[in-house]
């Protein structure tokens, strides 16, 4: 495959050495102070910002090599970077540079009557491993969420953006070293394949917790492969249910936003659930908008009846995270028939109703299991950015330690300060 390589800082060029290097990192960033880790966040902004002369062509070439080896639409998306987008990273970097620092932050304490004090504090994790697919844009987002949160960061952002990420990750270790932060803060290690993502999920001891980003089958075989700890994120197949109550406008404006408005993303609608009561009055409407702007409808039997243009649902459809144009709609008896079919096909990601019942609004939030439960609201504001923490590292749809959009807090752990006066146990 073709490569646009850039200049950049000397650091360690084998895969071991690398990791040693960012553990070594990690030390010194563990006491950066926030002033230096911000100033180190504005210089990274401003590469990006005025980097689009290298950044571009490299991102065009693996544009162009994905579509030579089939790279699907919707990856394709992902996987691109304009001006318009590079803008949109360097402000996201700005964000969290307006971001309170976690680290040192009292999560509870308390004097002990032998006249101990004992206080419970964020720390960094030390070394974040990432790996990913297709999304130049989770090498800034992580790079600066870990700089933030005191964490030295290793990448495998996958082939398919390969050249876009070198060029970025040399960008961003020569904004780091410009201002005295360790270059080796932010290394990637694309360049040793999928040899090198095995061996970072093999890495116990080297680094300290592994993020998957990407298809299900990458965050399934990470989760199952890794001997590093895992914050899993997960895939998205949405759900918004319209109940009997739901308002035909919202319905339609709410609809369409979560479908059509980045059909690529994790958090964007792929089943559209209905009651059989308001089917009649919504579904022609909601649908009829929804194909104006390109969108395949794959209904039951019951949708096809009143929208003859869909095509006939399968089994499987109930289950895809389509990434695309393609919606999968279904009619159901009433709230009870939706949620069961979301505890049956959700990824435990985002799920919306919508609805003009306060009894039904509240039985959905608290008996739906998700990691974002929503009313009468797109599912597109499942978003670190939307949530105000600035870019966001994933969204976590496991129940440990962290769930839904992650920011800085949860790239911390904890550790407990003890502070004594000579005190012995008796």
């Amino acid at each position: 495959m073709s490569e646009v390589t850039a200049p950049g800082v000397a650091l360690a060029s084998g895969f071991d050495e690398k990791l040693a290097a960012s553990r070594e990192a990690s030390i010194a960033l563990a006491t950066t102070t926030t002033d230096v880790k911000n100033r180190a966040l504005e210089a990274i902004a401003q590469a990006i910002e005025t980097g689009a002369d290298v950044v571009v062509p490299a991102n065009d070439l693996d544009l162009a090599n994905g579509r030579e080896n089939g790279l699907s639409v919707a990856l394709q998306d992902r996987l691109r970077l304009d001006a318009a987008r590079l803008a949109s990273l360097a402000a996201a970097v700005r964000e969290i540079i307006a971001l309170t620092d976690p680290v040192g932050e009292s999560i509870r304490g308390r004097n002990l009557p032998n006249g101990v004090r004992i206080d419970q504090v964020r720390v960094p994790f030390g070394v974040v491993g990432a790996i990913y697919e297709a999304r130049p844009n989770v090498t800034v987002d992580i790079a600066a969420l870990a700089l933030k949160s005191g964490n030295a960061v290793v990448l495998r952002g996958g082939s398919a953006a390969e050249n876009t990420n070198r060029v970025l990750v040399s960008l961003i270790q020569d904004a780091l070293a410009s201002v005295g932060v360790p270059a080796a803060a932010v290394q990637t290690i694309d360049e040793f394949g999928r040899d090198g993502a095995k061996r970072l999920m093999h890495a116990r001891g080297a680094v300290d917790v592994l993020i998957p980003r990407g298809s299900a089958q990458l965050i399934d075989t990470v989760v199952t492969e890794s001997k590093v700890p895992v914050i899993e994120t997960g895939a998205g197949v949405v759900h918004v249910f319209l109940d009997e109550s739901a308002r035909l406008d919202w319905s339609t404006e709410i609809v369409h936003n979560a479908k059509v408005q980045r059909p690529s993303v994790c958090n964007a609608l792929e089943t559209l659930l209905v009651h059989e009561a308001s089917a009649a009055r919504l579904l022609p409407s909601v649908l009829a908008e929804l194909a104006a702007s390109g969108v395949t409808i794959h209904g039951d039997d019951a949708t096809r009846r009143l929208f003859p243009d869909a095509v006939a649902a399968t089994e499987e459809d109930w289950a895809t995270e389509y990434m695309s144009l393609d919606l999968a709609v279904r009619v159901v008896g009433g709230i009870d028939e939706a949620m069961e079919h979301i505890r049956t096909y959700s990824t435990h990601h985002t799920e919306s109703i919508i609805t003009n019942d306060l009894g039904n609004a509240e039985r959905f939030l608290n008996e739906v299991d998700s990691a974002v439960v929503m009313v009468n609201a797109s599912t597109r504001f499942t978003d670190g950015g939307e949530f105000g923490f600035g870019a966001e590292v994933g969204i976590s749809t496991q129940k440990l330690h962290a769930r839904g959009p992650m920011g800085l807090p949860e790239l911390t752990s904890t550790k407990w300060l003890v502070r004594g006066s000579g005190q012995s146990r008796s």
